[in-house]
């Protein structure tokens, strides 16, 4: 709620007269691009109410996006067909609009059980083993990019390959990262069509269709794409979040396969989880 506040005050001081004309002219420029031949099966979530243009525009932006792509199964002639909006991580416009809330784990809980946990190493199994037990089988998405996708994928044995639907993107480069998820799996003796690769990580439209052509029918896709859907209007968005950086008195960090997205305020504790993880400095 915070982010969502201040993205909203700001463009409202910055933009008086906003061009909406032109953010429904990029809108639809979107629409057509998921609607070309053969991208049916493309689905694509918004997870964009943090650093949304303002509340009246990210409903305006989902109300569009229901009617022109769909959101349910629908029947054309003897074929069934499924629409390609596939819900939204906004929990309130998901009640109004009659669409499903999405969303998955957030970097904010991993790092909580590098406190809460019993040992900081063993603090990303903890997580991913509370979570299986909380939610018993629902919400069985894993986030691999608190400690970086390698110390990721050495917690990420074949228990989590099994017990969890799949893992979500969100840093570094995602063509990398979901070829090297497949593998991971195969490795494992998982069939990676059972799976799910969720990518969330300053997705375009053009970016979406992409890494849908690189993976489709290798593996489950769903694309979460943010700011690009509910703040491009033609101004430069704010590029500002909010994370945890300490719990129960103690440090906390997120590291990162992307420069400048992780955080930690505190030097010391940082060189201390990436010695812990096996994490080199450079990354």
């Amino acid at each position: 709620p915070v982010l969502a506040i201040v993205n909203e005050v700001y463009f409202r001081n910055t933009q008086k007269v906003p061009d909406f004309p032109e953010g429904r002219r990029r809108l639809e420029e979107k629409i057509m691009q998921l609607q070309a031949p053969g991208l049916e099966p493309l689905k694509i979530a918004d997870y964009g109410t943090r650093r949304r243009f303002s509340r009246a525009w990210h409903e305006e932006v989902l109300r569009v996006l229901c009617a022109r792509l769909g959101t349910g199964e629908r029947r054309s002639g003897s074929s069934r067909l499924e629409g390609q909006f596939a819900g939204t991580s906004n929990v309130l416009y998901a009640m109004k609009l009659g669409v499903t809330p999405l969303g998955t784990m957030a970097h904010e809980y991993l790092q909580a059980c590098q406190a809460l946990g019993p040992r900081l190493r063993d603090s990303q199994v903890f997580g991913f083993e509370s979570w299986a037990r909380e939610y018993r089988g629902d919400l069985g998405i894993a986030l691999s990019d608190v400690y970086g996708m390698s110390a990721f994928l050495r917690d990420f044995d074949l228990y989590f390959c099994k017990l969890f639907d799949g893992a979500r993107h969100d840093s570094g480069d995602p063509f990398t990262w979901g070829e090297r998820l497949l593998e991971h799996y195969r490795i494992n003796r998982v069939d990676p069509l059972t799976k799910t690769l969720i990518f969330s990580d300053a997705l375009t439209i053009p970016r979406t269709i992409a890494l849908f052509e690189r993976f489709r029918g290798r593996c489950v896709l769903a694309f979460g794409i943010g700011t690009n859907l509910t703040n491009d209007l033609g101004y430069e968005p704010l590029q500002v979040v909010i994370k945890m950086t300490r719990c129960a008195g103690q440090p906390v960090a997120k590291l990162s396969d992307s420069p400048g997205k992780s955080m930690c305020d505190d030097e010391k504790y940082l060189a201390y989880l990436r010695q812990v993880f096996e994490i080199a400095p450079s990354n």
